[in-house]
């Protein structure tokens, strides 16, 4: 799909270039005569845009268009409304680098210890599934480590934190309280 903008100047060139009258170029191109004739009123201003657009983001090479827009609506307060400077930011096609992600360094993590007596050290984890409708389901799994032994194991769609605390203090009050409690955040 072209844009009318593109469409007008294609007629345009078909006059100019070819001879055709205005009104059998519009029909061509599928645009009205006052499209055709129709000429931007704020050309200039247009270009103030596009010059602060492009001293920003020389001096601030980080700033993407969001940045930019604040900066001119309220520290310098131009009144352009934001469709305009976007427009304009878009046919200046800047730049800008992607950020990559930022990576979590891990560390090494140290062995495993395996608890010398009762009590010492329990596991807890997530693991999830999908189901075949689609729908993922979550269980959420409480170890021994003692003598690796499931103490505890839930499985639903979600696990709100108050849901993980009920459950712990559960199994607590079932087997006594551990040292400590082992678990696998992820990153």
């Amino acid at each position: 799909m072209v844009r009318p903008s593109r469409r007008r100047k294609m007629a345009k060139k078909a006059v100019t270039d070819r001879g055709v009258c205005i009104g059998a170029a519009c029909d061509a191109f599928l645009i009205s005569e006052s499209c055709y004739r129709y000429e931007r009123k704020l050309e200039a201003e247009n270009d103030e845009v596009a010059n602060w657009l492009i001293k920003l983001t020389d001096n601030h090479r980080n700033w993407g268009f969001g940045l930019c827009y604040l900066y001119l609506r309220n520290v310098k307060y131009f009144k352009w409304n934001h469709k305009r400077v976007y427009r304009i930011n878009k046919e200046l096609e800047p730049n800008l680098r992607i950020k990559p992600r930022k990576r979590f360094v891990r560390e090494k993590p140290e062995a495993l210890t395996v608890p010398q007596a009762i009590n010492q050290v329990w596991s807890m984890d997530f693991m999830h599934d999908q189901l075949q409708d689609g729908r993922t389901f979550r269980l959420f799994n409480f170890i021994y480590d003692f003598n690796c032994e499931a103490i505890g194991m839930e499985v639903d769609f979600s696990f709100p934190s108050e849901r993980v605390i009920r459950e712990l203090k559960q199994i607590i009050s079932w087997r006594g309280k551990p040292e400590v409690i082992r678990c696998d955040n992820g990153p």
